[in-house]
Parts: C-alpha cells; structure tokens; sequence
C-alpha cells in the first residue's frame, strides 16, 4: 500500500494506509458507511477528502446503482490520474447487497453508427457466487 501511495504521487497518512487496508481486505466494493464502521477514529471530512483523492489519482472508481449508495472498488494498474480504465461488469448481489468487480474477458460489440464510445460500464444484479453456495 505505502508503494502505491507512492507510485501515485499521494504522500503518506497512517490515515490513508488504514482507509486502503480495508478497501484491499474486502472481498466486494465497499461504502464510505462501511469505511466508517471499519475506521478506528477519523474525521468525516478528511474521509471525504481521501476517497475523493483517491478516485482523483485513479487508485479507486466509484460504482453508482441505481438504488443503491456509491461505493468504491480498487482499480487496476491501467488506471490513472482522471482516466479509470475498466474492463468488468458491476454486479450487485440481490441477497447480500455486496457490489462486486467481476473481471471479463468478452464485451459486447455496440454499434452506434458514427458515435464513438470511449468508455462502456455494465451492471448487473442477481447472486453472488457466495449466497449461491450458501
């Protein structure tokens, strides 16, 4: 974490570190409702302003559905200062409402005659593969 903070150009808060060690340790895209739950003690506004950093440096997207909070998922290395790069679908889970970044290999091909698509973003709702198994 402390390379990637580094890697971006962000100088390093213990702040910071602890607002990436619970976005790395979660298994889905998270709110800032579970960041909050999550963090030991923080300031509502410093919060504000590290996801907005964060989504600003490419280190994190945020993943508007409708109905549904914001919430955030790591991006990958091809993101970068103002330019998200993606290439997976948003799903958002029925039964325990989890948001999840599924990596895919095979987009649909759109064809909008002259118009140029510069980025496509799929969501989706059902199941996890973790309620399914339950």
């Amino acid at each position: 974490m402390k390379s990637l903070l580094k890697q971006k150009k962000i100088s390093e808060t213990t702040f910071r570190l602890e607002v990436l060690e619970i976005l790395e340790s979660s298994k889905s895209a998270v709110s800032i409702s579970f960041i909050e739950e999550n963090l030991k003690d923080y300031n509502r506004v410093t919060l504000y302003r590290t996801i907005k950093t964060f989504v600003d440096k490419g280190i994190i997207h945020p993943i508007a559905i409708a109905g549904s909070e914001i919430n955030y998922g790591l991006c990958s290395d091809s993101c970068e200062e103002e330019v998200h790069s993606h290439n997976h679908v948003h799903l958002k889970c029925n039964e325990c409402r989890s948001v999840f970044c599924i990596e895919t290999t095979l987009f649909p091909t759109i064809d909008l005659g002259e118009h140029k698509i510069e980025s496509l973003e799929i969501q989706a709702k059902g199941i996890c593969e973790n309620c399914r198994a339950s």
